[in-house]
């Protein structure tokens, strides 16, 4: 259950907001502008490749390394392969996480690692590993971390990981909006210079702008009504959110959405692409998760008995090239079904601030849901 009153009191939501989730996301633009300055001062931005990667591979924990992955294999798309190497380990703790290069790895490939934390002992071996066969290695975390220290100089380049301005701020977990942008930045200057996406640092300016200006439009102290994340996240309390995105950066958003969803708000999401969402997630609009399925009895317990989860559509479009779209057919289905239907659609800008914006929205209102959520 949603407390809606709670997303209009600015001071409730800071004193909720013990994890400084809420700051964490509103700083997301100071942080792009600290991780590309941190790169240079690295020497990424001085980097002159011979040539670009056969393929690229990214190691890390969390959803945090699986957003960063998601991002640049979308990015990149066909320029290179990006890959995810998928850690194993008896628990998800930093001392018992392994990772494994694959066997065709070798000096022409460039692995990446990327970890909010850097006391994995597994990200180290796995460095090593690296060095020996000829890999080139780029980290991104924390500074004076166990891993940049065992990383720097000896098997590769390490960027510090771009802190929160306001430590007593700074979000206490690896889901926050902050990390991501902290250890994506980074490798977009990477890919830049490596050929493999145009990022170069008026573009980069220009996505913290973006994100400061959606910062305003979705921040604690705006009312609800012009607020769209905390519409959004109002419009996805007691529902089983059907995250429909479009375009090909706004797959992996919905994607990150969903993960975030679960990791801070403990809200269960499905994630897919148009077209293919139609046939795959129809049925959730006509079965037990349906609009009309369990109508509210006038009898029930509202105060002991939780209300059923009904699927609401959260349409996720970044801005389709050619006029060829799905989303009139997705709306189409989804109102054949009374079901509703949220929508979320970037100003006009460049990919990356288009993207930019559409993660900033999603997770403020995850990080709004998480917190004006009872219980």
């Amino acid at each position: 259950m949603l407390d809606e009153s709670l997303l209009d009191d600015p001071e409730s939501l800071a004193r909720a907001d013990r994890r400084g989730l809420l700051r964490g996301a509103a700083e997301a633009g100071a942080r792009v502008r600290t991780a590309a300055r941190h790169a240079t001062e690295a020497g990424l931005a001085e980097i002159k490749p011979e040539g670009r990667p056969r393929a690229v591979l990214i190691a890390g924990p969390g959803t945090a390394a699986n957003g960063v992955a998601d991002l640049l294999a979308a990015l990149a798309g066909a320029a290179c392969p990006v890959t995810r190497l998928h850690s194993t380990g008896v628990a998800p703790a930093a001392g018992a996480l392994r990772w494994a290069l694959p066997g065709w790895a070798g000096s022409v490939d460039l692995l990446l690692l990327v970890t909010p934390d850097g006391a994995e002992p597994g990200l180290a071996v796995l460095a090593e590993q690296a060095y020996r066969r000829g890999c080139t290695v780029v980290a991104v975390a924390p500074q004076r971390s166990p891993l940049s220290e065992s990383v720097n100089g000896v098997h590769g380049l390490v960027v510090p990981m771009a802190t929160a301005p306001y430590e007593e701020y700074d979000e206490g977990t690896a889901t926050g909006p902050g990390a991501l942008w902290a250890l994506l930045t980074p490798l977009l200057v990477l890919f830049d210079r490596l050929g493999l996406i145009t990022a170069p640092p008026d573009t980069l300016r220009l996505v913290a702008d973006r994100l400061d200006r959606t910062a305003q439009r979705c921040g604690p102290a705006l009312a609800m009504y012009s607020n769209p994340a905390k519409t959004l996240a109002s419009e996805l309390a007691d529902s089983l959110p059907l995250i429909w995105t479009e375009g090909a950066y706004a797959g992996p958003v919905g994607r990150r959405f969903a993960a975030v969803l679960a990791e801070l708000a403990g809200r269960p999401a499905l994630s897919a692409e148009l077209p293919e969402a139609l046939p795959s997630h129809g049925v959730l609009l006509s079965g037990a998760f349906a609009a009309g399925a369990d109508p509210d009895d006038f009898f029930r317990d509202r105060v002991n008995e939780a209300q059923a989860l009904h699927a609401r559509v959260v349409l996720l479009r970044d801005r389709p090239t050619g006029g060829m779209t799905a989303a009139p057919a997705a709306r189409e289905l989804a109102l054949s079904h009374d079901t509703a239907i949220s929508e979320i659609e970037p100003e006009d800008g460049s990919e990356l601030e288009n993207l930019a914006e559409m993660l900033a929205i999603t997770d403020f209102a995850a990080v709004y849901l998480a917190l004006a959520s009872a219980g």
